[in-house]
C-alpha cells in the first residue's frame, strides 16, 4: 500500500509463497514479495547472513524506494534480533542501502491473525518513517485514514471519493488499490500507493481516522501515546456506519455534507425500503474479521434481519464482543442472536445443525459447511477464491452498502425461486415480480 515498496520476508521460501498465492487467488492478479530464504542452516546460525545478501539482492534488482521487512514463525521461533539484523546489513552494504528507507515489523504467524500483522507493519513503518514528536510540524488542514486490512479494492476507492469532497488534504495511509487492480498491458512492479512523502509527514496531521478498531490496536497506541495526535475510529459500513464517517469529516472539515453524499444516501435509504422485506426476518449465521463482522451485523440488523449465529475466529481477547452484543442489542431478535468469539468454522458447521439459519454470509470456506448443512452461502469477506471479481467492488460507503443489499437480497430471492419451482406444489409463488 506505499508508493515503490518491496514487501520484503524474513524467513522461508515456502511460508513467502503461500501468502503471495493466497493474495493472488483472492485478488486474481500478481503479489510482489521477497524473502531472504533461510533454510535448516539458518534455523541453526540465525537469519543474519541471509539478511546481509538478501537486502543488497532486492535492492539491486529491484530497486524499491522503500523495504518493509516482516517475519515468518521460523525467525521468531530462533529470536532474531530484527532490528540489529537491519542495521548490520545497512552497514555492510557499503553504501548500496543509504538511499532506501527500510523499515521492520515481528510478525510470527502464531501470534494473532494476519490483521495482527497488518497491524505490526503500519505501526513499524509509522515510527520509523516520521521524525520526532518534538520535530513534528503540524498541519491544521491534514487528516490521515488507515483503511486497515481491506480486501475490497473497490472500497479504497469508495473512501478517497467521499474524502475527496470534503478535502484534497485527506491522506489514505496504506493505499493497496491499484497495486491489486492494474490493467492488461506492460506490468509495472510498484503501481499507485501512498506516497512515501505524505507517509513520512504522517504524524503533522491533526486526526488520523482508524477504518478498522481492531486491525489497528498497537498502530493507535503509537498516534495517541507517542505522536499525541487526535485518534477516531469509524467503520463506514451500512447506513448508521457510513453516516457516522460522513458527520465525522463534515466536522473534522468544518464543512457542509457535499450535495453528492446527500443523494447517494437517498438512493441507499429508497433501495433498502425496497428490499427490506425480502431481508426482514430472516436468520443469519456471519463469520469472519472483527471489524468486517462489526459493520456487516450492523446493516443486517438496519435491515430487518436476524444475525442468529456471529463468529470471529480471530477476535481480540477485549473489546469485541461488547462492541457486537451493543449492536446486536439493536434488532427486535436480540435474544436469539448469539456471540461466538475465537470458534471455528468446525463450531459454526454444530450449530448449523442444532440451530439452523436461512443463510451463512461468510468467505470461501463456508462452501465445506454448505455442502455438508445445506444453507447457503453468500459470499462475502476474506479470502474468497472461488468467485472472480468481487475484491473490485465496494462495500463501504452508501454505494458499498448498496451492493452489500444487492447481494444479500438477490440470494434471499434465488433461495425463494428455489423453493417454489415445483410445479402443483409450491409454485403458488413463484413469481416474475419480486
Amino acid at each position: 500500500g506505499f508508493e515503490n515498496t518491496m514487501p520484503y520476508v524474513h524467513g522461508s521460501h515456502g511460508c513467502v509463497a503461500y501468502f503471495r498465492s493466497y493474495f493472488t487467488r483472492h485478488f486474481k492478479e500478481p503479489t510482489p514479495c521477497v524473502s531472504d530464504s533461510m533454510s535448516e542452516s539458518a534455523a541453526v546460525f540465525g537469519g543474519l547472513a541471509n539478511m546481509k545478501e538478501g537486502l543488497r539482492n532486492c535492492n539491486a534488482l529491484y530497486k524499491p524506494e522503500h523495504i518493509a521487512v516482516s517475519t515468518t514463525c521460523m525467525a521468531e521461533v530462533i529470536g532474531d534480533d530484527l532490528g540489529a539484523f537491519v542495521l548490520g546489513a545497512i552497514e555492510e552494504a557499503e553504501g548500496e542501502l543509504d538511499k532506501t528507507a527500510i523499515t521492520h515489523a515481528h510478525t510470527p504467524s502464531f501470534v494473532g491473525s494476519h490483521i495482527t500483522g497488518y497491524d505490526n507493519m503500519m505501526k513499524g513503518i509509522l515510527e520509523q518513517l516520521n521524525p520526532s514528536k518534538e520535530e513534528k510540524v503540524l498541519d491544521a488542514e491534514r487528516i490521515n485514514i488507515i483503511p486497515g486490512f481491506e480486501p475490497y479494492l473497490g472500497s479504497l476507492a469508495e473512501i478517497k471519493e467521499i474524502s475527496k469532497l470534503f478535502s484534497d488534504k485527506i491522506v489514505m495511509i496504506g493505499d493497496h488499490e491499484e497495486q491489486w487492480n492494474t490493467g492488461a498491458g506492460d506490468y509495472q512492479l510498484y503501481s499507485g500507493g501512498t506516497k512515501m512523502s505524505d507517509v513520512k509527514t504522517a504524524i503533522n496531521a491533526v486526526t488520523t481516522i482508524s477504518l478498522q478498531k481492531y486491525s489497528t490496536i498497537q498502530t493507535s497506541k503509537t498516534i495517541k501515546n507517542i505522536w499525541k495526535q487526535d485518534y477516531v475510529t469509524c467503520n463506514p459500513i451500512g447506513l448508521s456506519g457510513t453516516d457516522e464517517f460522513v458527520m465525522k469529516l463534515a466536522e473534522l472539515t468544518g464543512k457542509e455534507v457535499p450535495e453528492q453524499l446527500k443523494i447517494d444516501r437517498a438512493r441507499l435509504v429508497d433501495a433498502m425500503q425496497d428490499s427490506y422485506p425480502y431481508m426482514h426476518g430472516k436468520k443469519f449465521a456471519i463469520f469472519g474479521d472483527p471489524d468486517f463482522l462489526l459493520g456487516l451485523v450492523s446493516f443486517i440488523v438496519e435491515m430487518g434481519g436476524i444475525p442468529t449465529h456471529v463468529l470471529c475466529h480471530n477476535a481480540p481477547r477485549k473489546g469485541w464482543e461488547d462492541d457486537m452484543k451493543a449492536i446486536i442489542s439493536k434488532s427486535a431478535w436480540s435474544e436469539e442472536c448469539q456471540v461466538w468469539a475465537n470458534k471455528d468454522l468446525w463450531h459454526l458447521r454444530s450449530l448449523l445443525f442444532t440451530e439452523p439459519v436461512d443463510f451463512m454470509i461468510g468467505n470461501v470456506y463456508g462452501k465445506e459447511l454448505y455442502r455438508d448443512t445445506g444453507t447457503p452461502l453468500i459470499r462475502i469477506g476474506f479470502p474468497i477464491f472461488d468467485r472472480h471479481h468481487l475484491h473490485r467492488y465496494s462495500i463501504s460507503g452508501y454505494k458499498g452498502a448498496l451492493n452489500l443489499l444487492t447481494w444479500i437480497t438477490n440470494a434471499v430471492l434465488d433461495q425463494l425461486d428455489e423453493e417454489t419451482k415445483d410445479i402443483g406444489e409450491t409454485d403458488y409463488f413463484f413469481d416474475c415480480v419480486r
